[in-house]
């Protein structure tokens, strides 16, 4: 294994043990659930908007490493953005967890220790949970739990 790709499986499983913003926020301005049924990864998000920025963005739940480490990477990534970079970030995301493994990818930081995961397909829709929730919750979308199905 390069130390690259060992570095990034230590951030991984660092943000999966001590997950960032793992808590409930009172009074959020929407509240998401979202479920893997493949692999049984559940999580609540809560996002707090102040006009079209998102002040605040926590979730709970329980599901594999990389459920877990994606949802506590999208979180730190997306405090004091507008909704719209929001919904970009996802679009930027999805396209690098989803470019076939032969194929380079943008460079989304931190986020990148995400890319090994499509060469795992099943493995795609774990990562990928926590970021369709978020944007099922920042378009304020009525709707039951999103799934990755």
């Amino acid at each position: 294994m390069s130390e690259l790709n060992e570095l990034y499986q230590q951030m991984i499983l660092d943000h999966n043990r001590r997950p960032r913003n793992f808590r409930a926020i009172e009074a959020p301005s929407r509240v998401q659930e979202g479920y893997n049924p493949l692999c049984g990864d559940r999580l609540t998000l809560y996002v707090t908007l102040d006009g079209d920025i998102v002040a605040d963005v926590a979730f709970q739940g329980s599901g594999c490493a990389i459920s877990k480490a994606s949802a506590s990477l999208m979180t730190e990534a997306l405090k004091g953005k507008r909704v719209d970079e929001a919904r970009a970030l996802f679009d930027r995301f999805h396209r690098m967890i989803t470019t076939p493994p032969d194929q380079p990818v943008e460079d989304l930081g931190k986020l990148s220790v995400l890319a090994g995961v499509r060469e795992f397909p099943t493995r795609v829709k774990c990562a990928s949970l926590a970021w369709h929730t978020m944007k099922t919750a920042v378009a304020d979308e009525t709707a039951g739990p999103v799934t990755t199905e």
